[in-house]
């Protein structure tokens, strides 16, 4: 016996068989609204960074170790979590303890990791919003959403573009993707501002200009 449901469905089937083929969406809109200079693209990155209150630092290759080591000594770090495949020289100068990530680590030993550095899959300029997507250099997820202080390095150029179109085509959306603008936040019902609720309290940035 046919259903309430069926009946419904028969009847949009009905009065849908001669309607006209749907046309095809136009997408002629514009991909982004910024200079196509990569030095203004990475300039508008830096400023909405920081307008998310992320704490932006630029450096080199040739410089990103005595950074990071700062970095790490200036939040008084004495560990650091380390994603499996994070380029050794990046803390070649660090004196914290290296904690590299493995499965048997729970939440709880997470949490008493001071600090984690990782990698990135992409940046977007106009957003001011790092995508990771669990890479060998960012490693799982909980990494990146347990320890309270993550610092995060965006190669520049070539993991920065200016927009969300402009991404979407280059991100593996069978990849567990996270979003990230600035340290994770949430407001009460009087718009009080608190940091640290869902993910690290504070999210340093460092743009590394490739050569």
């Amino acid at each position: 016996m046919s259903t309430g449901r069926d009946r419904v469905l028969a009847r949009i089937r009905r009065a849908l068989a001669d309607a006209p083929e749907a046309p095809e969406p136009t997408r002629s809109y514009a991909t982004t609204h910024t200079s196509d200079d990569p030095a203004a693209v990475l300039d508008l990155l830096h400023e909405n960074l920081a307008d998310y209150r992320a704490v932006v630092h630029r450096t080199t290759e040739d410089d990103i170790a005595l950074l990071l080591m700062r970095l790490l000594a200036e939040r008084g770090s004495q560990s650091v979590l380390v994603p499996p495949q994070l380029p050794p020289h990046w803390l070649s100068a660090a004196d914290p303890t290296r904690i590299h990530d493995r499965a048997v680590l729970t939440p709880a030993d997470l949490d008493q990791v001071a600090s984690v550095v990782t990698g990135c899959a992409l940046a977007i300029a106009e957003t001011g919003t790092i995508v990771l997507d669990g890479g060998p250099d960012q490693g799982r997820r909980r990494l990146t959403l347990v320890p309270d202080h993550h610092i995060c390095v965006v190669r520049a150029p070539s993991q920065v573009v200016a927009s969300l179109p402009q991404a979407m085509p280059r991100l593996d959306p069978t990849r567990p993707l996270t979003w990230i603008s600035g340290p994770s936040a949430t407001s009460d019902i009087e718009l009080d501002r608190v940091e640290g609720v869902h993910g690290p309290r504070t999210l340093e940035v460092v743009l590394l200009t490739e050569s």
